[in-house]
């Protein structure tokens, strides 16, 4: 992934967007790092491609808005992709 593509800002869209839909990948792979217990810092760098050491302040809260994002995703947005729940 390319740190360029990502959201600075949270992402609190109450349906899954094309943004999830192009990051659903990084999102699976930041759940299972957490479920891991792996170092923020390392998703942050090998899954979303951040410069940790440059800016570990931006890095750590755009680790936080996607990892939300990915559990926002496993726990209902899923639904919207598989077509059992209808758009709100």
């Amino acid at each position: 992934m390319r740190s360029g593509d990502l959201r600075d800002e949270p992402i609190g869209d109450p349906e899954v967007t094309d943004y999830d839909r192009a990051h659903l990948q990084a999102y699976l792979r930041l759940l299972d790092a957490d479920a891991a217990h792996a170092d923020w810092r390392e998703a942050a760098s090998f899954v979303l491609g951040l410069d940790v050491d440059k800016d570990p302040v931006r890095a750590k809260r755009i680790h936080q808005v996607h990892l939300d994002r990915a559990r926002w995703m496993s726990a209902s947005g899923y639904r919207q992709l598989i077509g059992s729940a209808p758009a709100k």
